[in-house]
Order: C-alpha cells, then structure tokens, then sequence
C-alpha cells in the first residue's frame, strides 16, 4: 500500500455480471458501425455514380450540358470517350465525357 492509496481509493474490476462477454456481443458494435455507414455513405455515392453513367450513356447530339469546371455547352458528337462541345459560334473543344457533370434542359443556352 503507498501513500495515494489513502488518498484516492483504488478501482479494481468487477467480478460477475458482464466480466466475461460472449464473442456474439462483442460483434453487435462493429457490425453495426457498418450498417450505418453502408447506409450513410456507401450507398447514396453508388446511387450517385449510377446516375451519371446513366446520364454520359444517354448522352446525344443537341444536348446542353454543363462541364465540371462549369462551361455551359452543347453536345456537337459523341463517341466511346469523348465528347465535342460547342461553347460559343464557332468555338466546339473537345472534353472527356466523364468531364461532363450535368444535363440543362432544352433551350437554356444561347450560343
């Protein structure tokens, strides 16, 4: 016994009740971490990229698009790849179709 002994009484563990948990019951936390991350992260990013590659597949000529970068544009062509954009009377780039970010509707754009 030393001298903080007196002054702070010792904590020691408890016997009985829960001392000796099951391998089950140690398994509920983790495993209910990630439900909810399945559920909060997880699953809204898939629906997300679903959607995009749903929008770049049914992508077409005269569609009006915005870029990620934020230029407003209308689809010239499109391949496997690549797209070709009009940006301004006469000025048409050429962008990675994963570039594009969004679909404006018809009639948004004046070039």
């Amino acid at each position: 016994m030393n001298l903080l002994d007196l002054i702070i009484s010792p904590a020691f563990a408890a016997e009985g009740i829960n001392s000796d948990p099951s391998g089950l019951s140690q398994l509920i936390l983790p495993g209910l971490l990630l439900v909810v991350m399945y559920v909060l992260l997880i699953r809204p990013q898939q629906k997300r990229a679903k959607g995009h590659k749903a929008l770049l597949a049914a992508l077409k000529k005269g569609d009006e698009v915005v870029t990620n970068g934020g230029v407003v544009a209308k689809v010239v062509s499109v391949d496997e790849s690549f797209a070709t954009l009009e940006i301004a009377d006469g000025v048409v780039v050429k962008v990675q179709k994963q570039g594009i970010n969004q679909k404006m509707p018809k009639g948004s754009i004046k070039i």
